[in-house]
């Protein structure tokens, strides 16, 4: 299963793509889309789109996790954030992809084991989890969180759908 993980932002948005066999994972790519805040809006997000459909194109995914985002105290910003949610969603779904979403502290939780984890915390744990993994900067880091986020859910998932049936 190569799951594609995406962390939204309309100035910067990650992505970090993983394989998961199982409980035993494997980092495929990762990096980070920057869009140019000169630009107007909808151009940057026509930008984010065209780039997150090349992704997809080059690593094939079979399923993508998206971080869900919190609201700030700027309107204006959360207005701002939501649209490039929106069109990252749209890109995966588009692209026939099932996609699941995670609360940051579920994220957190899957990779660290605590919903509270600060942001070095799970940078560290992607080098444990995926070991010689080169992370394109932060938002890939957060990226590839909340694909292993996806495996750990996909994987208790399966492990319990087998156990219904050998018992049921």
């Amino acid at each position: 299963m190569i799951i594609l993980g995406l962390d939204p932002g309309l100035g910067t948005s990650g992505w970090g793509v993983i394989s998961a066999e199982g409980n035993r994972l494997r980092h495929v790519a990762n990096g980070q889309i920057k869009t140019d805040p000169s630009m107007p809006l909808p151009r940057r997000l026509t930008n984010l789109y065209a780039a997150l459909i090349d992704v997809i194109r080059a690593e094939r995914p079979d399923s993508a996790a998206v971080e869900e985002v919190l609201g700030n105290t700027n309107a204006q910003s959360t207005l701002k954030l939501g649209q490039a949610r929106g069109v990252v969603l749209l890109a995966a779904a588009g692209a026939g992809m099932i996609v699941d979403e995670y609360h940051p502290s579920t994220v957190k939780k899957a990779v660290v084991g605590t919903g509270g984890a600060e942001k070095r915390q799970i940078q560290a744990m992607i080098g444990v989890l995926l070991p010689g993994a080169k992370v394109a900067g932060p938002d890939a880091a957060d990226a590839l969180a909340v694909a292993i986020c996806h495996a750990h859910h996909r994987a208790s998932a399966a492990g319990m759908m087998r156990r219904l049936q050998a018992g049921g």
